[in-house]
């Protein structure tokens, strides 16, 4: 596996997002011409999960409240400027895959909606609100199907905007010889959108070094190094500036998470280009897995008052996003797995898998 340390610019988007406040207005302008040119009447949606979402959002005043302030608070600083084209864009999103553009590429598109809302302190409420994200995870589900299906193959083309076009083969030189696919059948003979993005790498291509070697704890996928952090503590105020991390949070107050303070954390982020599959750090055995249910947009910078980081435009912030992902690994929705290392001097380690909306669900 390879781990490298991106500029502060790559590192944060790593091709999820655009690359600018007006790219991804321009790319809200597109969705919403969507939703006109369809006619649909209002409350009349193509994804039933969607009509879910709204009547959740209606029939709850607290939840009422809480969306209809996000977007206020904004003051038309985009597109999409209120929950009900917020809605109305996801539906849109749920019938699509991503397309290749490049720097302007939108491989989050639900993130690209809300991230500028969910940095409101109403935002904040709502995003980490329970009933919010039960919903959030039935929607994603519902696009993780259709990513699933065959349908979602269509971008896997050789047009400007497809996967194997020009523009994506300067980026994914070398694409046949690297990953396991029929670069001469249909779609390089991926069976969906989810197929062609979780490929393998044809053997020998990342080999691991020192594979015997139990002293050796190695990068469990290609991944940018975010943080690293020695002496952990059981609890620690993570909303406190420098967000520290706090294992019990990390670990769902798992019984076997006692055992990890004092340890270490090594976080990693992917890139939207990178290989999305994971392997086990070190040579060991799975004790435990846990599925932990949690949030999915909830930006940590929504626990904080802090006047030097203003929150104006709905586009991409890299010093707001940089201060929340270290937060998201105790509070968004994640998988635990509990390694016994045949080194007893590593002992019992924990790869923990941070979800969002493109992997579908754990």
């Amino acid at each position: 596996m390879v781990s490298k340390i991106f500029s502060h610019d790559d590192h944060v988007r790593g091709y999820w997002l655009t690359k600018s406040d007006a790219t991804l207005i321009h790319w809200e302008d597109g969705k919403l011409a969507v939703v006109e040119q369809n006619a649909c009447a209002p409350k009349s949606y193509k994804h039933h999960v969607i009509q879910e979402f709204r009547e959740l959002i209606e029939s709850d005043p607290e939840i009422l409240q809480g969306f209809t302030e996000m977007f206020d608070t904004l003051q038309d600083t985009g597109a999409v400027d209120s929950y009900t084209k917020m809605l109305a864009v996801f539906d849109v999103v749920l019938g699509e895959a991503p397309i290749f553009k490049n720097n302007t590429m939108v491989a989050f598109p639900i993130l690209a909606v809300v991230i500028g809302p969910m940095a409101t302190s109403a935002g904040f409420r709502m995003f980490s609100h329970p009933r919010v994200n039960a919903m959030i995870k039935k929607m994603l589900d519902t696009w993780y199907q259709y990513l699933s299906s065959p349908l979602s193959r269509y971008v896997l083309n050789d047009g400007p905007t497809g996967w194997f076009g020009p523009a994506a083969s300067h980026i994914f030189p070398n694409f046949a010889s690297t990953f396991i696919c029929d670069p001469f059948a249909p779609y390089h003979g991926f069976q969906s959108w989810e197929d062609f993005f979780v490929r393998r790498f044809r053997p020998g291509v990342r080999p691991v070094h020192f594979p015997e070697d139990d002293s050796i704890v190695t990068s469990a996928c290609e991944s940018s190094v975010f943080r690293i952090e020695h002496n952990v503590k059981d609890v620690a105020q993570f909303w406190l500036k420098g967000h520290p991390y706090s294992v019990l949070r990390m670990l769902n107050h798992d019984p076997l998470s006692l055992q990890f303070v004092g340890g270490t954390v090594y976080q990693a982020f992917l890139s939207a280009l990178e290989y999305h599959r994971w392997h086990s750090p070190v040579n060991g055995t799975v004790v435990k897995t846990v599925v932990v249910p949690g949030t999915y947009y909830l930006e940590a910078i929504g626990l904080m008052d802090d006047p030097g980081l203003p929150r104006k435009t709905p586009g991409p912030d890299p010093r707001r996003l940089n201060r929340s992902q270290d937060c998201m690994a105790m509070v968004a929705a994640r998988c635990l797995i509990f390694i016994q290392a045949d080194n007893p001097a590593i002992g019992l380690m924990c790869f923990v898998g941070i979800g969002d909306d493109i992997l579908g669900p754990f």
